[in-house]
């Protein structure tokens, strides 16, 4: 089983957060993802909040809505800037982006 395959089926809730120093504003993360990214006037990709708000805080962090999962993964594989973290809520470990084993 792939590293994948044990997210989308595990019961393990994720979180996601961008760092912009390495966002290149490319904007595939909201193509993929639009209910979770959304790219600013500054021309860099944020995080949204439940309430879809844009989380422009620094290191903010938004749950990753279980429909959405392949989405948000595919947008931190595919992330130019390789600037997409995404992780378990309970332990905080990286399952995909720069920082993933």
């Amino acid at each position: 089983m792939t590293v994948r395959q044990e997210v989308l089926s595990g019961d393990e809730s994720l979180e996601v957060w961008i760092d912009q120093d390495l966002c290149t504003g490319d904007g595939i993360c909201a193509q993929y993802a639009p209910e979770v990214f959304e790219l600013d006037i500054d021309g860099l990709a944020y995080v949204k909040g439940a309430d879809d708000v844009l989380l422009q805080a620094k290191g903010a962090v938004a749950a990753v809505p279980l429909p959405l999962v392949a989405d948000v993964v595919d947008s931190a594989r595919e992330c130019p800037g390789e600037c997409i973290h995404v992780r378990r809520i309970s332990d905080r470990v990286e399952v995909y982006g720069p920082d993933s084993e």
